[in-house]
C-alpha cells in the first residue's frame, strides 16, 4: 500500500498504571487547576471540584493533558483526544501485571491475525 492510499491519522493508544503516595498533594493539584481555568463555567467547576475531592482518580484525570504528550511532537497535531482514569487492582509482582479479561482477549485476537504491530 502506498503512502498515498492510507490514512494520514493514526490512533496512539499509551496506558499507564500510577501508585499514588500522595493524594492529598494530587487533589489539591488537581483543585488548583480547576480554580485556574479561566474558560470552565461555575457550575461545571463546582462538579469538577467536588469529583477530584472524592475520588483520587478524578483529580489525576484533570491533571493529565493528552495534548502535553503529544505537543513538542515534530510534524503531528492532534486531532482528538479522550482519556480517563480509574482505581485498579493491580500486583506488581504478578507476570500479568495487571490485565483485565478485555485485555488476554485483545491479545489472543491479534494472536490470531498475525501478531501485534
Amino acid at each position: 500500500m502506498s503512502t498515498e492510499d492510507t490514512s494520514r491519522f493514526v490512533r496512539l493508544r499509551v496506558e499507564l498504571v500510577l501508585e499514588i503516595e500522595d493524594s492529598g498533594a494530587l487533589t489539591r493539584a488537581a483543585l488548583e487547576r480547576i480554580a485556574d481555568d479561566p474558560d470552565m463555567p461555575a457550575g461545571e467547576r463546582v462538579h469538577a471540584e467536588s469529583a477530584v475531592t472524592e475520588d483520587t482518580a478524578e483529580a489525576l484525570a484533570y491533571l493529565v493533558d493528552p495534548f502535553d504528550l503529544v505537543s513538542e511532537v515534530p510534524g503531528a497535531e492532534l486531532a482528538q483526544a479522550s482519556w480517563s482514569a480509574e482505581r485498579i487492582d493491580y500486583d506488581p509482582d504478578s507476570p500479568d501485571g495487571y490485565l483485565d479479561e478485555d485485555d488476554v482477549e485483545e491479545d489472543d485476537e491479534s494472536e490470531r491475525a498475525g501478531g501485534s504491530a
